[in-house]
């Protein structure tokens, strides 16, 4: 198991990531300080999927700007958007897309202005207690297990699997993974079996499948990576064979139906903050190494080039 090391970058400033990005000369309320130091506050909020990753970022940021405080919450993708679109956080982590007939018009109606940047890639991983043998399911099996709650044993499924009453474990309705699983898995957004036990923390459900023995669940592929010698990690097979995740096979997108792309949403508002700048210019910057510490898997050269360049005109937007 790789374990999380901090960033070894020299400054913010010496990443060439612009004079704006060590703050106002003359002292600045909203960033600046007399010095040139970066000051401040930034607030974080969404997806426990991308937690890692932007604890990852802002620690390593905090390390080289000590006179800015980052709080990064995990209150899941659904809530960290409705903080976000009322104003009260300045970047909303997102395991998905922004809900373009429900959280977007909110957004527009409070005038929150942003722009969605890809940060790093993750695949959804399907896990089993170490003492629940299952090495792969097909996505049919995957749907008939979560769509209804009519299978209450794994040899249901099908007789070669274990004898094994099922136990379940999964994300709240308030994640971006829980919509993106049901939606690719089950064929409909947020339709799923009701007798599991949700968390929007990924670790609660981490503890509860390795505790049960008929446990099996989904989550982020960081987490199975942060836990798995006390998780058994489960392939998938989408018709063309079964397919067991791993970082490689995440970032070229081979791992289907359960690979994606992850997202954080800042504020055009927040962007003309010298502080905010200077940290999501530094995150993409060191984007991959952040990754590496967070045990998520980096952008392609192309991601990264598009995620820039998205960045570029957002700083711009007033």
């Amino acid at each position: 198991m790789r374990h999380r090391k901090y960033l070894a970058v020299a400054s913010v400033c010496a990443l060439a990531l612009g004079a704006a990005a060590c703050g106002d000369e003359d002292g600045d309320s909203t960033g600046g300080s007399a010095d040139g130091e970066l000051s401040g506050t930034i607030a974080i909020d969404g997806s426990s999927t991308v937690y890692p990753f932007a604890q990852a970022a802002a620690e390593a940021f905090q390390t080289e700007n000590p006179g800015v405080r980052i709080t990064v919450g995990q209150s899941g993708t659904g809530g960290g958007f409705e903080k976000f679109c009322n104003g009260e956080t300045d970047i909303s982590d997102a395991s998905r897309p922004i809900k373009e007939d429900e959280e977007a018009p909110i957004c527009a109606e409070n005038g929150v202005k942003y722009e969605e940047l890809q940060v790093v890639n993750d695949g959804i991983a399907v896990v089993t207690s170490s003492e629940l043998a299952i090495e792969c399911l097909t996505v049919d099996q995957l749907e008939e297990l979560w769509s209804t709650d009519k299978i209450s044993n794994y040899s249901e499924l099908d007789p070669s699997l274990p004898d094994q009453d099922v136990s379940l474990f999964g994300p709240g309705t308030d994640s971006g993974t829980f919509d993106f699983f049901t939606d690719v898995i089950n064929g409909e957004e947020g339709l799923t079996r009701k007798d599991y036990q949700p968390s929007e923390d990924d670790n609660v459900l981490v503890q509860g499948v390795s505790g049960d023995a008929g446990g099996l669940g989904y989550f982020g592929f960081s987490y199975y990576e942060q836990n798995q010698d006390k998780l058994n990690l489960v392939g998938v097979d989408d018709g063309n064979g079964c397919v067991v995740p791993d970082v490689a096979k995440i970032q070229d997108g081979s791992y289907t139906p359960l690979s994606r792309p992850i997202f954080m949403y800042p504020s055009a508002e927040s962007m003309q903050r010298p502080e905010v700048k200077a940290f999501m210019d530094f995150t993409m910057a060191n984007q991959a190494t952040i990754a590496e510490n967070a045990q998520m898997v980096p952008m392609t050269d192309a991601q990264i080039a598009e995620a820039q360049e998205k960045l570029a005109a957002l700083e711009g937007a007033q």
